[in-house]
């Protein structure tokens, strides 16, 4: 009982926290004069910093360091409560917003999924924007390593927290040997890439609300914009050009940005394996689905397909979620190509979600191990990615994950399927939601979103979601008796 009281303490601490982060959509009803709305985000400011104060004080005896199974259950309920308590401002000033849709919106956010159930966003009030987009940011790298820079000052240990958020399976690779300045660098980092990518949008031709929301969710990966028709508002190829170069900088492990910044060497980048093998994935599709289109008569000339091409393909395969085209019109290859790219082509520590390709590279060598084994039995052949040796340990986990990972996506599946929906808006609900994509295809296309769906079909993928940013691992122990006994 005491160490749950302990991820109580812990809990209401961050949500103290999480509700300084209603200032900036509060400093932006101030700049666009929207009395309404500043009085809704100074109440859920309040709500939620009461609600954590309390939570705080009723456990104040129960300070301690967290274990592993309690550094899991803190996760994931606060990945479950910040969504709750984000939902405020947007039921309070849009009218009849269910609390489901409401959760799914706020929970897309966080997750950086980019999948939406709002329409009219082009006319939505410049606050609420902000907000939607500042939660993907917030989310983009993680608002618990966010705390575990903080958590130490306030006598909570963070290092197990660290290690059941962080994506990937390499959780004990650390920048620096305190694990609150790695936490810290890391930030840094995010937070100059995203001065840099408002200033470049600003600079390409959008006002400052556009520049700074899209420069969010780019950097989140999470694909929100303030246009319903997305970056395809803009028609401009300048913006997708920028848009597509900071997402490929999200997709790769911010851990290799902070390297290549400290040791100030681009060649730290063509020592990540994984980064080279993400990209050289991405741009080659990005060739190859251009030549595709082409050669089916889609546009009209190589350079146009391009153009509409990698713009949507490096956001799908990203798991951003940007449209510039309703792909979903293209021969059905192309999509299905883009939204298995995103299953796979994230690095590990960085924004985007799916499998991500460290795991892929792990399956290609083991595949590669097995062949060999069975023409060489006693041959002894270690695994290497990057140069360094895998353990066997970390197969075994991958090959663990990758077993629940579609078992994951294969019951969600069934569940919409009995529930009504048709087998590719399923299926593709399920694909962008396990890996934060954003839109699928059928009903929950780019040219549509995820309004259509009953609440039942909502809450499936809001779970998608959840289960899908904290890598299966982290939510579906909750559920094994053993996580419960002493």
């Amino acid at each position: 009982m005491g160490r749950a009281l302990t991820v109580f303490h812990a809990l209401g601490l961050l949500l103290v926290m999480f509700s300084i982060t209603y200032a900036f959509p509060v400093v932006t009803s101030l700049i666009y004069h929207d009395t309404a709305l500043l009085l809704d985000f100074l109440l859920a400011m309040l709500w939620t910093a009461g609600a954590g104060a309390l939570m705080w004080l009723a456990t104040r005896h129960y300070k301690s360091e967290l274990s592993i199974r309690h550094g899991y259950l803190l996760v994931v309920t606060m990945w479950t409560a910040m969504p709750l308590f984000a939902t405020i401002p947007l039921l309070l000033s849009i009218d009849g917003l269910s609390f489901t849709d409401a959760y799914f919106e706020t929970m897309s956010a966080m997750t950086t999924t980019g999948a939406t159930v709002l329409t009219g966003l082009d006319g939505m009030p410049s606050a609420i924007n902000i907000w939607r987009h500042e939660l993907q940011w917030l989310g983009g790298l993680g608002v618990i390593v966010l705390a575990v820079a903080v958590l130490p000052l306030l006598g909570i240990g963070g290092r197990q927290l660290f290690k059941a958020e962080t994506p990937g399976p390499m959780k004990d690779t650390a920048l620096t040997p305190r694990i609150a300045d790695t936490a810290r660098n890391l930030w840094i980092i995010y937070v100059a890439i995203t001065l840099i990518c408002i200033g470049m949008l600003k600079w390409a031709g959008m006002d400052w609300l556009d520049a700074v929301c899209h420069a969010f969710s780019a950097m989140g990966l999470g694909g929100f914009s303030t246009h319903d028709a997305s970056v395809g508002y803009f028609d401009s190829p300048l913006i997708e050009f920028i848009l597509i170069v900071f997402m490929l900088l999200a997709v790769i492990n911010f851990a290799t940005h902070f390297l290549a910044w400290r040791g100030k060497s681009l060649r730290t980048y063509l020592r990540d394996a994984e980064a080279v093998a993400s990209i050289s994935l991405i741009v080659l599709s990005c060739g190859g689905i251009a030549l595709f289109l082409w050669w089916q008569g889609v546009y009209p000339d190589y350079l146009t397909a391009l153009r509409h091409a990698s713009f949507n393909l490096v956001s799908i395969a990203t798991d951003s979620g940007y449209a510039s085209d309703d792909y979903a019109q293209w021969p059905i290859f192309a999509p299905m190509w883009m939204l298995f790219l995103g299953c796979i082509c994230a690095s590990s520590g960085s924004t985007g979600g799916g499998i991500k390709m460290i795991r892929t590279l792990v399956l290609v060598k083991q595949a590669g191990r097995e062949f060999l084994k069975l023409l060489h039995p006693a041959a002894i052949n270690p695994m290497k990615i990057g140069g360094q040796v895998v353990a066997n340990n970390i197969v075994f986990s991958v090959l663990g994950f990758i077993f629940l990972y579609f078992m994951t996506i294969a019951t969600l599946t069934f569940i919409l399927l009995i529930s009504g929906m048709d087998f590719i808006s399923g299926f593709t609900a399920v694909i962008a939601s396990v890996n934060n994509i954003g839109p699928g295809l059928g009903t929950v296309g780019p040219a549509s979103n995820f309004q259509g769906l009953t609440d039942f079909q909502t809450w499936v993928c809001t779970f998608g979601m959840l289960v899908g940013r904290l890598e299966i691992f982290t939510v579906l122990i909750l559920f094994t008796p053993a996580f419960w006994r002493r």
